[in-house]
């Protein structure tokens, strides 16, 4: 069993029509934003024809993310029907394979709040064509997660599940449970673990568990963009993180300056990053960034699932680091 590769993931919001039923139009539109590798056409001379004529050449420019989480925090997974769950992930990866982009992975978060439905959920997205499933502490009666009973669970849930699973550390959705680097450490000895999605944005917590199990064997992640070249410096496998729902290029550009040694422009990039993805959280996550891809990018609209509320559309104006990071990202 493998982890997901290095790179960038989206935990992706899945867009609603006004009846709260999924916008499948809108959805595809969004995965196939995310994943896009933009084709520039450059004429160039050619010593080999005559000086008037012009040799017309193909560059590739890899703007697309490396996997797409459905049904994480952002994808409103606690408010979905089963049966939608399994649908928004049939469409994404259909969506991919049918658009030429069959190596981008999906990960299905199928976090359940009992061993039995979360085994459910990593079925259905098994058979949804998920390679990875990324699962929640449960949180329901947080005095009884104690550190044996979560190793029970992570154990049961990955010695049954048809697809490996990862650990998907959240406190804010998990009623404060926090797990901590030791207990992390431990169940990535299970051969089916492969990895997790550190949305507390420890990065000492990252970094002890990067010193402490192969990367071969156990990826990382930084859950937050703020982040992210921190997470690489401490030796994470990239970011899953909600900034790439808006601005995926500017991560990947990240990315490569970071490969390519230019610390100095790398860090520069990362302070926009930060200061855009604190913006996004303060306008309200989910519904923020639907209401930011609705107005910037043309497609979908600001509808979120009870009992969470839209965002007033005159907020999203005041979002300066956030415009400046999109402006870059559309000269990507």
């Amino acid at each position: 069993m493998s982890p997901p590769p290095f790179g960038i993931y989206v935990p992706a919001v899945l867009f609603l029509d006004q009846k709260e039923n999924l916008d499948e139009e809108s959805i595809k539109k969004h995965i196939l934003r995310l994943a896009q590798v933009v084709v520039v056409l450059i004429t160039q001379r050619s010593e080999a024809v005559p000086a008037d004529r012009t040799v017309p050449r193909r560059y590739y420019s890899q703007g697309g993310v490396t996997g797409i989480l459905v049904q994480g925090s952002n994808g409103e997974a606690q408010l979905l029907l089963h049966d939608e769950r399994k649908q928004a992930i049939r469409l994404t990866r259909d969506t991919l394979d049918q658009n030429g982009y069959k190596d981008v992975l999906v990960i299905a978060g199928t976090g359940g709040q009992s061993t039995k439905e979360t085994l459910k959920l990593c079925q259905d997205a098994a058979d949804a064509g998920a390679s990875h499933a990324l699962v929640l502490t449960p949180s329901t009666w947080p005095p009884q997660m104690t550190k044996p009973n979560i190793t029970r669970f992570f154990h049961a849930v990955a010695d049954a599940s048809p697809i490996p699973i990862m650990i998907y550390n959240f406190p804010v959705v998990t009623a404060g449970i926090d797990l901590d680097s030791d207990i992390i450490s431990t169940l990535a000895q299970h051969p089916r673990i492969v990895g997790t999605k550190l949305s507390c944005g420890n990065i000492g917590k990252l970094q002890r568990i990067v010193s402490s199990v192969p990367a071969s064997e156990f990826a990382a992640f930084p859950g937050k963009s703020d982040v992210f070249l921190q997470g690489l410096i401490s030796g994470s496998a990239g970011v899953i993180g909600a900034l790439p729902n808006v601005v995926p290029k500017a991560h990947v550009r990240l990315l490569k300056l970071y490969k390519e040694g230019k610390l100095d422009e790398a860090v520069k990039l990362q302070g926009l990053l930060g200061q855009a993805d604190w913006e996004l959280g303060k306008l309200g996550s989910i519904a923020g960034i639907k209401a930011v891809v609705s107005r910037h990018f043309g497609y979908g609209e600001p509808f979120v699932r009870g009992p969470l509320a839209p965002l007033d559309a005159d907020r999203v104006a005041t979002i300066s680091k956030l415009a400046e990071a999109i402006q870059l990202e559309k000269s990507l």
